[in-house]
C-alpha cells in the first residue's frame, strides 16, 4: 500500500497516471470549524495502482498532482464531485480538466437521485464496504490500517464502477443528458462564491425594500468575514439572526439587545460597530435607489391541481426512461413552468424539453391528459372542445 510523502513519489507515481485514460480520484478533508475545506488526504487510483497523497507532509509539493488534474487527456473520475473539486479549485485556481462524476451516470442510469458510493459498489462490484471509518479525524497521523483501507476502497472500486456506468450511458445513448449535468461541475462559478451574492442563498421572505437592502450588506460582510477568519457562516452570524437585523436594524449598542438572535453585549463588539455603519448607510440610501423586490406571482398557487398533474407526469416518465426524476425537473422547475410558458428552466431545454417539458406545457394547457392503468400512468389527447369545457 503506498502513501505518497514526498515530491518526488508523488511526481513519479503522476508521470506513471498520466498514461491510462482514465484515474480516480477522492479526498478526506474537515470543514466543521472552518470555512474553507482543509485538504486531508488525497486518493487516487490507475488501473494497475492505487495510492494516497498525503497533503498534510511537510515540505511536501503537489504540483505534479495539479498538473495531473490539469492533463485534458486523462479523465478524472469522482463519486459527488463537487466538494472534491471545491478543493482543488481553492488550491488551483481552476477546475480539473476532462472530469466524469459517476454519481451522475448513476442518476440517469436508473441507479435512483443521489446514489451513494457504497450504493454503487453493492449493486456494481458485490461488495459490502466497512464504512466505520467514514468520520475519524482525518487530520491526526499517522494514519491508521484501517482508515488507509477505507480511504483505498473509495477510488478502487470506483474504477469498476466508472467502466459499468460508461457502458450503460452509451449503450442508452445519454451522453447529453450526462454531459448537461456535467456542465455545472465544470463551471468554476459552481465553486466561487461572490460576497455581494451571498444573499442570493438565503430563502427569506422580504417585503420592504430597505430590509432587502440591508439584507444584502449584511449577508455580503458576513461572506467576507467568513472567508478572511476562514470560519462557518454560521460562527458569525446563523441565518436566522441576519434576518432579524436586516428587519431590525439596530442603530446602536444598546439596541442589539433588544435582539433575541444576538448574544448579550454583541452591539458594544468592533463586529457591532461595522454592522451599525453598514445599516446606517442603509437608512440613508434614497427611496428611488433601493432595490427592487423579485417580482412575486399573483395567480393560482402552482403547488395546486396543475402543479400537482404534472408531478405525477414527472414520475412516470421518470420510470419509463429509468432516470432519476430529479434529473428531468426540480419541484422549483415544475413550479416556474405552471407560471410561466417560458420560464428559464433546464426542463424546457434540450432532451428535458423532449422527454418532458412539453409534454408538461400540453398538461397544463389541457392538450393532453392522465390516465391511471394498470401498466401505470399513460397520457392520452384531449380534443380541442373537450379542452374548452
Amino acid at each position: 500500500m503506498d502513501l505518497i510523502v514526498s515530491t518526488d513519489a508523488l511526481s513519479a507515481f503522476c508521470e506513471r497516471a498520466a498514461r491510462f485514460d482514465f484515474v480516480t480520484v477522492d479526498t478526506e478533508f474537515l470543514r466543521e470549524t472552518t470555512y474553507w475545506p482543509r485538504l486531508c488526504l488525497i486518493q487516487v487510483a490507475t488501473d494497475d495502482e492505487a495510492v494516497l497523497i498525503d497533503p498534510l507532509t511537510a515540505d511536501f509539493d503537489l504540483k505534479p498532482f495539479f498538473a495531473l488534474l490539469a492533463n485534458p487527456s486523462v479523465t478524472k473520475v469522482f463519486h459527488a464531485a463537487r466538494q472534491d473539486i471545491e478543493i482543488f479549485v481553492k488550491l488551483t485556481g481552476s477546475v480539473p480538466h476532462n472530469i466524469f462524476d459517476t454519481q451522475i451516470a448513476a442518476s440517469v442510469c436508473g441507479f435512483g437521485d443521489s446514489a451513494s458510493y457504497d450504493s454503487l459498489v453493492r449493486a456494481i462490484c458485490k461488495v459490502e464496504l466497512d464504512k466505520s471509518s467514514r468520520f475519524t479525524d482525518w487530520s491526526a497521523r499517522p494514519l491508521s490500517e484501517k482508515q488507509r483501507l477505507y480511504a483505498l476502497a473509495d477510488v478502487t472500486y470506483l474504477r469498476d464502477i466508472y467502466r459499468e456506468l460508461r457502458h450503460q450511458v452509451e449503450q442508452t445513448r445519454r451522453w447529453d443528458w450526462v454531459e448537461d449535468e456535467l456542465a455545472t461541475l465544470r463551471s468554476i462559478d459552481t465553486y466561487v462564491v461572490q460576497p455581494e451574492e451571498a444573499w442570493e442563498r438565503l430563502k427569506m421572505k422580504i417585503n420592504r425594500p430597505r430590509d432587502l437592502a440591508a439584507l444584502k450588506v449584511l449577508a455580503e460582510w458576513r461572506e467576507r468575514k467568513a472567508q478572511l477568519t476562514d470560519q462557518p457562516r454560521s460562527r458569525i452570524f446563523k441565518d436566522d439572526a441576519l434576518y432579524d437585523l436586516a428587519m431590525q436594524r439596530p442603530l446602536s449598542a444598546d439596541a442589539f439587545d433588544k435582539l433575541r438572535a444576538v448574544p448579550r453585549g454583541f452591539g458594544r463588539s468592533a463586529a457591532a460597530a461595522e454592522i451599525i455603519e453598514l445599516l446606517k448607510a442603509v437608512e440613508a440610501i434614497p427611496k428611488s435607489e433601493l432595490p427592487v423586490l423579485p417580482e412575486r406571482y399573483r395567480g393560482p398557487s402552482p403547488k395546486g391541481a396543475v402543479g400537482d398533474l404534472i408531478r405525477v407526469l414527472l414520475k412516470s416518465v421518470a420510470e419509463q426512461h429509468g432516470v432519476a426524476a430529479r434529473i428531468i425537473a426540480t419541484s422549483d422547475e415544475i413550479d416556474a413552468l405552471v407560471l410561466d410558458d417560458d420560464a428559464d428552466v433546464p426542463a424546457l431545454k434540450g432532451w428535458r424539453r423532449k422527454l418532458f417539458g412539453d409534454k408538461a406545457l400540453a398538461i397544463k394547457h389541457g392538450r393532453i391528459g392522465l390516465a391511471a392503468t394498470r401498466k401505470g400512468v399513460i397520457e392520452f389527447p384531449v380534443t380541442p372542445a373537450e379542452a374548452a369545457e
